[in-house]
């Protein structure tokens, strides 16, 4: 084995255990729900409910909401919108954090980052901990094979 693979393949154990060790450190979707309400004969909105947990521990800086829309309504763009659990705003049954409007890519995918950790002059501030309710709107052919 010459020196470049034998360097290459020390690198690569050195990241795969990073990524290992770390591997608490993600939010993990725990639940999942999908109701889908017609808006017409023809499209309808998708919402997709999980939940999030983000470790106390996370020493990642972002996170992100990511997924693909199968038979997506072109010109409408994915909603998504971050409730933490643990706080309450009269009228609703948990606290915004965050809303976010999010194009889809042609293959259907999209991906939202957010900022989990901000560091500041040598501070690091916890912008998400704990648990969040996620919600994901999506608007979608109701029959897709119909569509020509």
């Amino acid at each position: 084995m010459n020196t470049t693979t034998m360097v290459a393949c020390i690198v690569a154990s050195m990241l795969f255990t990073t990524v290992m060790i770390n591997s608490n450190s993600f939010a993990e979707p725990i639940e999942s729900q999908t109701v889908i309400t017609p808006i017409n004969d023809s499209i309808g909105i998708e919402k997709t409910t999980l939940q999030m947990f983000i470790s106390k521990d996370n020493k990642l800086p972002w996170g992100f909401v990511e997924g693909k829309v199968s038979n997506p309504v072109a010109d409408y763009p994915v909603i998504i919108q971050i409730f933490d659990n643990n706080k309450i705003i009269s009228g609703n049954n948990v606290g915004a954090v965050k809303f976010a409007q999010i194009p889809i890519s042609e293959d259907g995918s999209y991906e939202y980052k957010f900022r989990v950790l901000d560091s500041n002059q040598e501070k690091t501030i916890k912008l998400f901990d704990g648990g969040y309710t996620v919600k994901i709107f999506k608007v979608v052919y109701l029959h897709p094979s119909l569509v020509v």
